[in-house]
């Protein structure tokens, strides 16, 4: 059987490996021969099944959710906060967590911990699961030793973030099902109606409308080259996506996204205020204003407003004010430079960006009660199109059906 095995050496240092034993005692008794002090033995599950093969690659890997992470800031905070060391509570949490996968993460975590890391570079080893900020701010904690508070503005950043992505997603769900009916109606008239109705119209001779013509016209086409389309549209989506893996693709597309109708000014809302909270956290954990702007930048998810909030450090860095490079960015209001104007002035811009984030977050709550209400007209609109186009163009040619059909 094969064990994975962590102990500490002679002089302190942290062993680990795979080992080959007949039983976790007989393991343990081979470490003590090395002179390895074992501090966990356990037994490596082999499994050479597909199944098992497919769920443990990495493309099928589950990935650790919002929530998750939501609830290991507020254990760490409170364990922190009652004073248990720092390696005993993340052993406990790696040993109690319901995710596996988290699990692994924080076991691997504790391991480099025991091995003399500081927590902020155990965790840069995951950045897949902790984001620069996450681990930025847990660096301002370790330093400051305020890492309880860290892991609280943690939690309250996650929260946010979580109930910002629910809220759109509903806003959205309305406009996602009737498109994909939509659509799916699109594919059952054309690739089942309109050939039996064309069929019948060529039998009896009819003269189609011009309407008429155009829907066989589509529908034919799409029988007899569905295939070139769905590789066309496989294709054009896969140029795209790596289209927009490169930085001036990302950097394009981010643009346009934040100029699209409806919602665009809705995603710069919930960026912004995300930028404005993030920001603050930064600079109330005692991070510099450069390297706080660093760190916002680097977290923000659109790459339009992240190369804005680059060119406000480097403007910092020429030795501007925050409300100049704040101004020249373009991004805000009158009302907000004012709040940052007056944050600059009393030395609580901090807070002044609290503030900040809160009117944007009420924008954003608004916009998203709007949201559906401004994008249903549209769709009612488009639905009707459709169903005006679909109805003269099967039902015209029907009423001359009699006719075509006594051969006049």
């Amino acid at each position: 059987m094969q064990f994975n095995y962590r102990g500490k050496d002679s002089q302190g240092g942290v062993q680990q490996g795979v080992l080959a034993a007949s039983s976790a005692d007989a393991a343990a008794s081979d470490l003590m021969r090395r002179g390895i002090t074992p501090l966990s033995i356990r037994e490596v599950q082999q499994s050479n099944s597909l199944g098992d093969r497919i769920a443990k690659s990495p493309l099928f890997k589950k990935k650790i959710s919002l929530d998750e992470l939501i609830v290991f800031c507020r254990q760490m905070y409170a364990l922190t906060k009652a004073g248990i060391p720092l390696i005993r509570t993340m052993r406990g949490l790696a040993d109690t967590t319901r995710s596996p996968e988290l699990g692994e993460v924080l076991d691997d975590v504790t391991t480099r911990l025991e091995g003399g890391a500081t927590m902020a570079t155990a965790m840069q080893a995951h950045p897949k699961v902790f984001s620069d900020l996450f681990i930025a701010m847990i660096h301002v904690g370790e330093n400051t030793g305020q890492l309880d508070d860290a892991f609280k503005r943690l939690s309250d950043i996650l929260e946010l973030e979580r109930d910002t992505k629910r809220r759109l997603s509903q806003a959205m769900r309305y406009p996602t099902f009737v498109l994909i009916a939509l659509f799916g109606a699109l594919m059952v008239v054309n690739f089942f109606v309109i050939p039996k109705f064309s069929a019948v119209f060529s039998k009896l001779g009819a003269d189609l409308p011009f309407l008429t013509q155009v829907l066989v016209a589509t529908s034919n086409f799409l029988l007899a080259y569905w295939y070139v389309m769905l590789a066309l549209i496989i294709i054009g989506v896969t140029l795209v996506k790596q289209w927009k893996a490169t930085n001036q693709g990302r950097v394009t597309w981010d643009r346009y996204k934040l100029k699209m109708p409806i919602i665009g000014p809705l995603l710069e809302l919930i960026t912004l205020a995300r930028f404005a909270r993030n920001f603050a956290s930064m600079l109330a954990a005692g991070m510099p204003v450069t390297n706080a702007l660093t760190v916002v930048a680097d977290a923000t998810d659109n790459a339009w407003i992240a190369k804005h909030i680059k060119e406000m450090r480097y403007g910092i860095e020429r030795g501007e004010s925050l409300l100049r490079t704040a101004r020249q960015s373009d991004m805000f209001t009158p009302l907000i430079l004012q709040m940052i104007a007056v944050g600059e002035e009393t030395g609580s811009v901090d807070d002044m960006l609290v503030s900040v984030a809160d009117f944007y977050d009420e924008d954003v709550d608004y916009g998203l009660k709007r949201l559906a209400e401004s994008i249903e007209p549209i769709l009612i609109v488009s639905m009707g199109v459709l169903v005006l186009i679909l109805a003269l163009g099967v039902f015209l040619p029907i009423w001359d059906l009699g006719a075509a059909a006594m051969g006049r």
